[in-house]
Formats: structure tokens, sequence, C-alpha cells
């Protein structure tokens, strides 16, 4: 039988090592961001000589300085989206209503969604208990699964977000009707760097689901080619929290 003080050392040190890799890549992409800095400000020095020339020598340079720029702007976002990844998860929970969160993220998406041609339906419990939250992190998670909702319908569609009891405390549903995932595409959906999109950098649902993982909830996908996605964050409620609400 297995010395469980022994598992527990092995454990300690797994995880510990897993802290140290994720350090020493944070400091690597933050030692790739200043050369990248000088990179696109030299980018930009050349091409404020060559924008105004209309020599087709000049025009072809020109176009390989834009095709440079485009992509330390895409090394840049993917630096950041890195660094907010493999960052240590500092959270400030607070007693927060749930629903009150889900509110303010569909205020900000309403004018997009009307644009995008997204008809956005709520159903929010009205008795939910309070929950503990890091209200800006929490947002951030459900602003990126709405954009990703939009992104998959870009025809239009509607978008359904319910608010509901769940056995274990609260859970939100995001539901849209876009052009879903086919099994190899949902199996992956949550690895870091894979992404379906050209510019994505297949770090924001990595990033949602840490987050969801720190406040010691869960996130889940169900999806079918064609058919729409749905994703569920479930989140526990503190006993002390039980059965009150915010003003309680």
């Amino acid at each position: 039988m297995a010395d469980p003080a022994s598992s527990a050392d092995v454990q300690q040190k797994l995880r510990n090592q897993v802290a140290e890799i994720a350090r020493l890549a944070g400091a690597l992409a933050h030692e790739i961001k200043n050369p990248l800095s000088t990179i696109r400000l030299n980018m930009e020095l050349l091409a404020e000589d060559f924008r105004q020339s209309d020599s087709p020598r000049d025009r072809r340079t020109m176009r390989r300085i834009e095709l440079v720029q485009h992509e330390c702007q895409r090394l840049g976002v993917l630096l950041d989206d890195f660094l907010k990844f493999a960052g240590p998860r500092r959270l400030r929970l607070e007693p927060s209503d749930l629903n009150a969160q889900v509110r303010q993220v569909l205020d900000f998406f309403r004018p997009q969604a009307q644009e995008g041609r997204i008809e956005v339906v709520d159903y929010l419990t009205s008795d939910l208990p309070t929950v503990l939250l890091d209200r800006e992190a929490f947002r951030g998670v459900l602003l990126n699964l709405v954009l990703n909702a939009q992104q998959a319908m870009p025809q239009g569609g509607q978008l359904v977000v319910r608010t509901y009891h769940a056995p274990h405390g609260v859970a939100v549903d995001l539901i849209d009707a876009g052009c879903g995932m086919d099994e190899e595409t949902r199996a992956q959906a949550f690895d870091v760097f894979f992404s379906t999109k050209r510019s994505g950098t297949g770090l924001g649902l990595p990033t949602a689901r840490r987050i969801v993982e720190a406040h010691g909830g869960e996130i889940s996908l169900q999806s079918e080619a064609g058919r729409g996605s749905r994703f569920t964050i479930s989140l526990p409620v503190p006993p002390r929290l039980a059965g009150k609400g915010i003003g309680d």
C-alpha cells in the first residue's frame, strides 16, 4: 500500500515544478516583450520613410514592412494573453450577486449583439444565493464566452443566458445557435494554444477555465457541429452564504 505521506510529497514536488515552469515561462515572455517593442518602433519609423513613396520598389518594401508589423502585433497579443494565463492567480473574492455580474456583461455586449443581428435572451433566476467572486475576473470570463458565441454566429442568431440553482451551488449557461463544434474540436477546446480562429491565440478558454477553477467552480462544454454550443459555469455557495442574498 502506498505511503500517503510519500504520495503527498510527490504531488507537492510536481506542483512546485509546474509553478517553477510557469514562473520561467512568464519571465521569458516578459523578456521577449522588450526587444519586440524595439522591433515595432523601428518598423514604424521605416514605414514613415516608405509610406508616401510611389516607387514600385518602395511600395513592395512597404508591403513587407506591413507584414512584419502585423506579425509583431500578433506576437504582442499572444504574449499578453500568455502572461494572463501563466501569471499567478490572486483573486479578490467578495460576496456578489451572480445575476448582477451577468447583467453587466450583457448590457455591455448588447450594442455589438444588435449590430451582429444577435438576439440576447436571458432567464435569470431571482432567488439565487450570494456567491464569492472576483468580479472583474469573472466578468472577463463571461465576456470571453459571449464574444466566442458572437464569432460562432457570423450571420446572426440567438444567445440564451440563464442562471439557476445547481446541486452544489449555482450555475450559468451560455447557449448559442452557432456553428457548433465537432467531437475532435470539442475535446481540444480547453487545450492551451488550440484555436480554430485564424487570429486566435488559443488561450481564451484555458484562461477562463483557470479563473473559474480558482473560484472553486467548474466550466463545461456541450456542442454539436451545426447545432450550437452550451458553456456551463458552476460555482459553489459557501455554507455561511447559503440562502442569503446580497441585501441579507
